[in-house]
């Protein structure tokens, strides 16, 4: 069994398009590619934890068909756009608004949103969060896990890890054998989430990382 986490995939939401400029023509097409994305990597007997802003807009009985269609036992952690269709969706191993789990020996503080500080900072504790879609200058162990940080499938800690490190030289991880790219933490090449984005569709972003808007607040 693998543990995996993502975060801010927006099923449904018509925001998301518009305001992180994700590569895709309409909503159905953005829904599929994300679900084919993490059922790429995610195995049923894998663990998936969701920091939050699962979906938002579609009937409770589409967002529990997106759920019941990913793979892996899947554990929600809240966000500000989780509503009740989101959190009563049949599927969830658990719904919380903050956890504390380790993995492969490292203790992790989970959250949608990012701390400042965090329960066993000092003593090497890692804060994995959503919410802001990759806009935060990155600090010494916290990660955002969202899509838009880490690319459309769910990542391994060893991956999340090793994020803001350059490619060159490392072997292509089970995301690049799917044909899904990622984009590194750091602001220094914002790659699209797309498998081959179209020359100049990647553009800067006018707002400041502190700027978050929604869907990202």
């Amino acid at each position: 069994m693998t543990v995996f986490f993502t975060s801010d995939t927006h099923f449904g939401d018509p925001r998301i398009l518009r305001i992180d400029r994700r590569p895709f023509p309409d909503l159905p097409t953005h829904d599929a590619a994300l679900v084919e994305a993490w059922n790429a990597v995610v195995s049923p007997e894998d663990t998936v934890w969701h920091l939050g802003d699962f979906a938002l807009g579609p009937p409770p009985e589409r967002v529990a068909a997106l759920l019941a269609a990913l793979h892996g036992r899947k554990h929600l952690i809240v966000g500000n756009n989780d509503g009740p269709a989101t959190l009563s969706a049949p599927g969830w191993a658990s719904v919380a608004h903050y956890a504390e789990t380790e993995v492969e020996g490292r203790r992790l503080v989970l959250c949608h949103y990012a701390f400042r500080t965090w329960n066993g900072l000092g003593r090497g504790a890692i804060n994995l969060h959503g919410h802001s879609h990759g806009r935060l200058k990155p600090i010494p162990r916290q990660y955002d896990v969202g899509i838009d940080a880490q690319g459309p499938a769910p990542v391994t800690l060893d991956r999340i890890l090793v994020s803001r490190r350059g490619r060159a030289g490392q072997a292509p991880g089970r995301t690049e054998a799917a044909g899904v790219t990622e984009r590194p933490q750091d602001g220094s090449q914002a790659n699209s989430i797309a498998p081959e984005p179209a020359e100049g569709s990647v553009k800067k972003r006018g707002r400041s990382r502190q700027d978050v808007s929604e869907p990202s607040a």
